[in-house]
C-alpha cells in the first residue's frame, strides 16, 4: 500500500531541495530521518517535515507500522516564483525570481512487513 504527503509552495529553490532528496531516495524511513538530522542543508528541514507527515499518514490513516516503511518516490517540482527586481545603475533594474518548491513523498510498506503483520493478526485471532 502506498501513502503520500505533499508540501506546497515551500520557500526554497527546488534545485537546493533536490540535492537532499537524492541523498534519502529509496531509504527506509528510520534511516532517512537519521540522515536528514545529520544533513546540514536548508532543504533538509522541509523534507523532514514532509516525511514526518507521510509517516503520520501511514500510521494513523492506513494503519501501517513505521518499521516496515521505505521511501518509494520523492518528487520536487517548481512552485510559483515571486518576480522581484534589484535596482541597478543609471535607473535600470535587474529582474530575478524568488523560487518555491512543491515536495511530494510516497511511502510504501515492504513485502516482508506485510506478511509479518498479517501473521501477527492471525495469531492474535486464534488465541
Amino acid at each position: 500500500m502506498q501513502v503520500q504527503a505533499v508540501s506546497r509552495s515551500v520557500k526554497i529553490s527546488p534545485r537546493k531541495v533536490r540535492i537532499v532528496a537524492d541523498a534519502i531516495r529509496s531509504l527506509s524511513v528510520s534511516k532517512a530521518l537519521l540522515a536528514l538530522a545529520l544533513i546540514e542543508k536548508r532543504g533538509g528541514s522541509a523534507l523532514e517535515k514532509t516525511l514526518k507527515s507521510a509517516i503520520a499518514n501511514a500510521v494513523n490513516n492506513a494503519k501501517l507500522s513505521q518499521e516496515g516503511l521505505f521511501i518509494k518516490e520523492i518528487d520536487v517540482t517548481d512552485g510559483p516564483a515571486l518576480k522581484r527586481y534589484h535596482p541597478s545603475t543609471r535607473g535600470r533594474i535587474h529582474p530575478y525570481k524568488k523560487r518555491s518548491s512543491h515536495i511530494r513523498i510516497v511511502l510504501e510498506e515492504k513485502k516482508g512487513a506485510e506478511i509479518r503483520s498479517t501473521n501477527i493478526e492471525t495469531r492474535n485471532k486464534s488465541k
